[in-house]
This record gives C-alpha cells, structure tokens and sequence, in this order.
C-alpha cells in the first residue's frame, strides 16, 4: 500500500528539501516583513555615510587611486552595508529565538546540520542581494556609477553576504542575550568593517598596519566589489576571491559542526 510522505519527509535523496525551502523562506519573509528597517534603512545610512564623507573630505581629498574619492568610496560604502545587513539577518534571528524560547522549532525538525546552515544563509544571501541592488540602483541614478565588471561586483557581493551570514550563525550561536550580541557586533564585526579600505586605499597606511589588514578577510570582499564597480582595486582580485572563498568555506564548516553537536542551542 502506497504511503503519502509527511511534512518532515525526505523525498529526495538525503536532503530534506521541504523543510530547506520552509526554513529559508522563513528567513527571507522575516527581512521582507519589515522592509523598512532591513532595506529602506540600510539605503538611507550609505546615502548618509557618502554625502558626510564627500562634503567634509571629498573637495580637498583628491583623486585615489585614480578616481575621484566620491567614486572610490561609493563600492566600499555599499559593501561593508551589504555585509553588515547579512551578519544581522542570520544572528538576530538566532538570538531571538534563543531568547524567546522557540530555537526548538528549528531544532527539531528533521533538518540536518547543513540544512539549517543553508536555510539561514538563504536569508541573510537575500538580504545582501537586495540592499546591494537598491544602493547600486542609488548610485546609478546619484553619480552615474555603472559597475565595470557586474559579474564580478555580483559575486563578491553573494560571497559577502555568505561570509557574514556564516559570522552571524556563529555568534547567534555563541550569544545567550542581546548584551552579549551588541558586544560581538560593536567590538568585532564593526572594527572589521571599517578597518578593511572601506573608506581609504591601504596603501596610505604605515606598513604593519597594511600588513595587519591583510589577515582581515573583509578587506577583500570590499576590495572586490570596489574592482567590480570601478574597476581598481588594492590587491589581486583573483586573491581576494580566493582568500574570501576559504574564509566563507571555513566559517561555514564551523557553524555546520556547532549545529552538529547543539552548541548553546540545546539545554
């Protein structure tokens, strides 16, 4: 006698692919729901950050690199937004539902370690995608900035988004309490954001201090974008995408292997 599946079935193969698309798009429909916040804000704060920084420093900044300081900043403004925004989606929706007391919804059903990793990176992917569309939309129309090189610029922006998203389970993870998210989020996530060329070339910096930016892979994923965008960049692109691939893939391992064994998930 044929049996109709349940809801948790997994029908094809190994992968519970009902309970993937339910988990991913409850991630998505969480940003969309309040559009306001997650992508009006996100355009507002990077229109804010250009025009501050292009009327306080652009007129006697000069070019860099080449091109005017407006069209050099614009790729890391929009960058460190979209990874910001990414790094949210994934740890706000972990450490609301720790604190709320529903992370056994996700918990437990028959989804795999890898499963739920893909299901919040889907969310946190989204919203990258969609805050780095309305700034580039942004920049078309205010400066007349068409990205160079738009599969690259695209690529970068969708490896940023995974990073950060892989960051942000890591520490939804990690933290029992929004006190302890804020501390994560004001003493690692921002420094790295802003430290990594965002609004300067590395190349003005002393050496060790160059040196040091280096070893932070956000540097690339902002230089990546900014290479995309207008075509220069402070180091080989092909690098920074590989160095921001490993790093993603890594990340990504671990929050599959803290999801494996219920780290500070299960009581």
């Amino acid at each position: 006698m044929k049996t109709t599946p349940h809801m948790g079935t997994r029908r094809f193969g190994r992968v519970n692919w009902l309970g993937l698309y339910t988990l991913a798009s409850r991630e998505v429909q969480r940003f969309l729901a309040v559009w306001t916040q997650t992508l009006a804000a996100p355009l507002v704060t990077a229109g804010l950050f250009l025009m501050i920084f292009t009327i306080a420093i652009g007129p006697s900044r000069g070019d860099v690199m080449g091109v005017p300081f407006t069209e050099f900043l614009a790729p890391g403004i929009l960058m460190m937004t979209v990874i910001q925004n990414a790094f949210a989606n994934t740890s706000s929706s972990i450490v609301i539902s720790k604190v709320q007391g529903n992370i056994v919804d996700t918990l437990m059903p028959p989804l795999s370690p890898a499963e739920m990793v893909l299901g919040y990176l889907a969310g946190a992917v989204g919203r990258g995608l969609f805050v780095a569309l309305a700034i580039s939309a942004g920049l078309a129309l205010a400066l007349g900035i068409i990205p160079q090189h738009p599969l690259w610029a695209l690529s970068c922006a969708i490896l940023g988004s995974a990073f950060m998203g892989g960051m942000g389970i890591l520490a939804g993870i990690y933290a029992n309490k929004f006190d302890q998210m804020a501390a994560i989020t004001n003493f690692i996530v921002t420094p790295l954001a802003f430290l990594s060329g965002t609004f300067y070339s590395v190349q003005a910096l002393p050496p060790v201090l160059r040196d040091i930016t280096h070893f932070n892979p956000i540097f690339y994923l902002i230089d990546g974008v900014r290479y995309g965008v207008i075509g220069v960049s402070d180091s080989s692109p092909w690098l920074g995408l590989t160095v921001a691939l490993g790093a993603t893939v890594a990340v990504c391992l671990l929050a599959w292997v803290l999801f494996a064994r219920g780290y500070r998930l299960k009581a």
